[in-house]
């Protein structure tokens, strides 16, 4: 992953300048969660790891994030299907997007993309394949992050 040199966007989100929201990276991979931390750093997101989604759930409860970026296949195939369900389905959370950000098609074979939104399979507000461009992953972001109107 290669970090670039992006220009600057300030965003109103929540009451925060979208510089300032919080991001909150569950992946088990230790060098993929290194690297996207030291690309959303560089745009000075507050960004938070957790490894699982156990730990994740702990993060969100204690940390508040605006956004959470969510691996699929950590603990299990599904981890994080079942963490975006459980959230979606918790009023507290609900309303906090998931962006997906996952290699599952590349091992299974599988497109899942085309089900992100689905209420109750699996509702995420994004879903992005692995490896990701850093542009495209700050867009993303940017896009979810962005005040609905």
């Amino acid at each position: 992953m290669v970090v670039g040199d992006f220009t600057k966007t300030i965003l109103i989100v929540w009451g925060k300048s979208m510089k300032n929201a919080k991001i909150l990276i569950v992946d088990d991979d230790p060098d993929l969660t290194k690297a996207l931390k030291a690309t959303l750093e560089s745009k000075n997101y507050i960004v938070i790891t957790a490894s699982n989604s156990a730990e994740g759930m702990e993060k969100i409860n204690t940390d508040k994030p605006d956004l959470l970026v969510l691996d699929v296949m950590m603990a299990t195939t599904e981890d994080g299907f079942e963490m975006a369900r459980e959230l979606k389905n918790n009023p507290q959370f609900k309303k906090m997007p998931i962006l997906i950000l996952t290699a599952i098609k590349g091992r299974t074979g599988i497109d899942f993309k085309s089900s992100a939104g689905d209420r109750d399979w699996l509702p995420v507000e994004g879903f992005l394949d692995k490896p990701v461009e850093p542009q495209v992953l700050l867009a993303e972001i940017k896009r979810l992050l962005s005040p609905k109107t």
